[in-house]
């Protein structure tokens, strides 16, 4: 698999830099960047400390880490946030975007988030049609209870 190479700019000393564990995860972790304590229903956007010049035809996925609401109590309200290339001047640091579901308290370089690098969906065109080719699985929820 080729590597590709990431410009970053960092907009503060007190994170650790990102990291990229090839054969463990190809999701890369997100540090608050700064200091957030939010009472429960309040939100904010928290700094992440970081802007990146995308590969021209790729965006990046931003997703809580699995343990970000029972660590933080927090929930991204955007459910995932979509960073496309164009977004890499100077000042487009990234965000991640919550809502606090009870009084909690971010420390500076805690990981909150991650995200991962995605080449941009192919050009589609829709065919209208009649039936579908496919098994039917019975429609939405119907996979049953484990």
């Amino acid at each position: 698999m080729d590597r590709q190479t990431i410009r970053i700019k960092y907009f503060t000393d007190k994170i650790d830099k990102l990291t990229y564990i090839n054969g463990i995860s190809d999701w890369i972790d997100l540090r608050a960047a700064a200091n957030v304590s939010l009472k429960k229903g309040e939100s904010a956007l928290i700094p992440l400390g970081v802007a990146l010049e995308l590969p021209e035809g790729f965006e990046a996925h931003v997703v809580p880490r699995s343990s970000t609401f029972k660590n933080f109590g927090i929930i991204q309200t955007n459910h995932m946030g979509v960073i496309d290339e164009s977004y890499c001047g100077d000042d487009d640091q990234w965000f991640l975007p919550v809502l606090a579901v009870r009084d909690t308290v971010i420390h500076t370089n805690d990981r909150i988030c991650q995200f991962r690098i995605m080449e941009h969906q192919p050009v589609i065109s829709f065919e209208e049609c009649e039936h579908l080719n496919g098994r039917n699985r019975g429609g939405f929820g119907s996979t049953g209870k484990a």
